[in-house]
């Protein structure tokens, strides 16, 4: 691994060093990691806000892979919850074909981004069984109790309580209201297991009766599962530090008597008109239609050019001004011709990783990719594209790079009948041709000649 990265660490309020402890069995050995980010709860489609942990953790995955490490991404679905039941039934239908349907669009929204599928993809109603099991040993160990068919953690028996939100214990909230408050010991306490309820249309079978999981404790048995104690770094948005990743922490270091994550990595959050992006609040634009308005390649664009701690802003403008960057890099990309890049930009390739590796800065990494295409791509001296390549590759924007393919003949009629009206000088006619030729995902440029299209 020829860089040490440094990852902001919630818990500890620094830089961290990622440092592996497991090696694998090659020839040099390479650095093994874990990384586990929390994906999304299916009850609805994803929207843009949704994409940015997927998008954050493949590429940081993608950047570890560079660097000469093994990567075992784990993103889990969570597809047991109070939301799925509250949304199917206001659809009246079934909440696992809500769930499983939500699920496969999921998975094909994201797939539009072209970064690739996680290594791993749990769902939670295919970890009931870890789960169960993880609660007995509270139960056992006396961090969790049984009551009237719920089951709940004892928040106060945990000393570390509160050190990853670095809040003061009296001072939470578990946001679960009024439900199970007569059961509780102690307001605090979660949920582990809930009892099953009248209208609730799923249930597996537990030593505290029929119900169902509580959401924390699905990701501390889906992490457990699939990668070993602790996890490297441990991700997800930071609306999840509390209680979702405190509660998290607590069950497992409870339970096994060690820490969930070495390092707890979050992402800021996507706003739109000032205001967190949430489906709860309606002020969503779905990743799909994101997807099919701007290009895939402009969406991963537009989630890199922030660093991932901060908060982006959503709007027409900051998507087209992505959309200016990714054909301002696809036209360098056609003047470079293959092969070898210059000596002289080995600097600016090496600012690009370093940027990567010190809290993986995407903006810093941008700025070093702009200036390393400025220097190549100038008049006449056009060097290899191989920098260039490598670079946009970690991004996940290779894409960029490859051969445009020709648009649809009913895109070239409509890219020849603006032409025309062009020629007659019927500007309102081309201008609405080109609108029509933007909506099916290409974009028209007058050339000396005549015209060409590209890919938006």
């Amino acid at each position: 691994m020829r860089r040490t990265p440094r990852i902001h660490d919630t818990r500890r309020g620094m830089l961290h060093p990622l440092q592996a402890v497991r090696f694998t069995q090659d020839e040099p050995p390479r650095p093994k990691f874990g990384i586990y980010a929390c994906g999304p709860t299916v009850y609805s489609r994803i929207h843009i806000g949704n994409a940015r942990p997927f998008v954050v953790f493949s590429l940081l995955k993608r950047f570890l892979e560079h660097e000469g490490c093994e990567v075992n991404l784990v993103i889990n679905v969570t597809d047991v919850n109070d939301k799925i039941y509250d949304a199917a039934r206001a659809q009246d239908r079934d909440s696992a074909d809500l769930a499983a349907e939500m699920t496969a669009l999921y998975r094909a929204d994201t797939d539009e981004l072209g970064l690739g599928r996680p290594d791993r993809e749990p769902l939670a109603s295919e970890t009931i069984a870890e789960i169960v099991d993880h609660i007995r040993t509270l139960v056992d160990t006396g961090h969790a109790y049984s009551a009237g068919g719920d089951v709940y953690f004892r928040v106060r028996s945990d000393p570390e309580y509160g050190s990853l939100s670095h809040r003061k214990i009296d001072d939470m909230d578990q946001g679960e209201g009024v439900e199970g408050a007569e059961r509780k010991e102690d307001p605090l306490d979660f949920a582990l297991w809930k009892a099953h309820k009248q209208g609730e249309d799923t249930k597996w079978p537990s030593p505290w009766g029929e119900g169902r999981p509580g959401w924390h404790i699905e990701c501390s048995a889906m992490a457990e599962k699939f990668l070993a104690l602790p996890v490297d770094i441990h991700g997800g948005g930071s609306d999840l530090v509390f209680p979702h990743h405190e509660n998290e922490a607590a069950q497992t270091r409870t339970a096994r008597d060690d820490e969930l994550a070495e390092i707890w990595m979050h992402n800021g959050m996507i706003q739109f008109t000032g205001e967190k992006m949430a489906k709860s609040v309606g002020n969503i634009a779905p990743l799909h239609e994101v997807i099919e308005q701007y290009g895939a390649e402009a969406v991963v664009m537009y989630l890199v050019s922030g660093h991932y701690r901060q908060p982006l802003a959503f709007s027409p403008t900051v998507m087209q001004q992505a959309q200016a960057n990714v054909t301002r890099i696809r036209e360098a990309g056609r003047r470079l011709s293959p092969g070898p890049s210059r000596a002289d930009l080995e600097s600016l390739r090496d600012s690009f990783f370093d940027a990567l590796a010190d809290d993986f800065n995407t903006p810093k990494a941008l700025s070093a990719l702009n200036e390393w295409i400025a220097d190549a791509v100038v008049a006449a001296d056009v060097s290899g594209d191989a920098h260039l390549r490598e670079m946009l590759g970690v991004l996940g924007l290779e894409r960029l790079l490859d051969p445009i393919a020709d648009a649809p003949e009913a895109v070239r009629e409509l890219a020849q009948r603006r032409e025309q009206a062009r020629a007659g000088r019927d500007f309102a006619a081309a201008d609405r041709l080109r609108e029509e030729i933007a909506a099916a995902g290409w974009e028209v440029r007058d050339v000396a000649g005549g015209f060409e299209l590209l890919p938006r």
